[in-house]
């Protein structure tokens, strides 16, 4: 079987995915809860504002290049979630994409342990970026 119909249905799910998260509210509800506990805690939220490009960069990087530009439009581009939003374009990368297509590509199907790495070094770029740009611009 050739490797594009063999990797065809995990892209398409991941195409899905991105539209599900957008649409459903989900990530709304999601933002707000972590503003709450944010808040809770005393610390700065205009972080919470770029989010949505960090949760959506391991599974497309143009889908998260998409809520970049939403976010720049939203709150400008030298606010500091837009700002923060391509930082984080540029510090995380499209996780589940490289996953599927270079292990496809040599037919590696234990993925478990590849995908936890993955996504801890998405959340350590994800941590840094917001830590750089406070530091950075305030």
């Amino acid at each position: 079987m050739s490797f594009t119909i063999t990797l065809l249905p995990y892209l398409i799910a991941m195409l899905v995915a991105v539209g599900v998260l957008r649409a459903s509210g989900v990530l709304d509800a999601g933002l707000g809860g972590i503003r709450w506990l944010v808040e809770g805690v005393g610390w700065d939220t205009r972080f919470v504002d770029a989010l949505p490009t960090a949760f959506v960069k391991p599974l497309s990087g143009s889908g998260s290049r998409a809520m970049m530009i939403e976010t720049m439009d939203t709150f400008g581009v030298d606010s500091f979630p837009g700002l923060l939003a391509a930082t984080m374009q540029g510090s995380t990368e499209t996780t589940f994409y490289v996953l599927a297509v270079y292990f496809g590509a040599v037919g590696i199907t234990r993925i478990r342990h590849g995908l936890g790495c993955a996504l801890i070094a998405d959340a350590a770029g994800i941590i840094t970026a917001i830590l750089v740009c406070y530091w950075f611009f305030g």
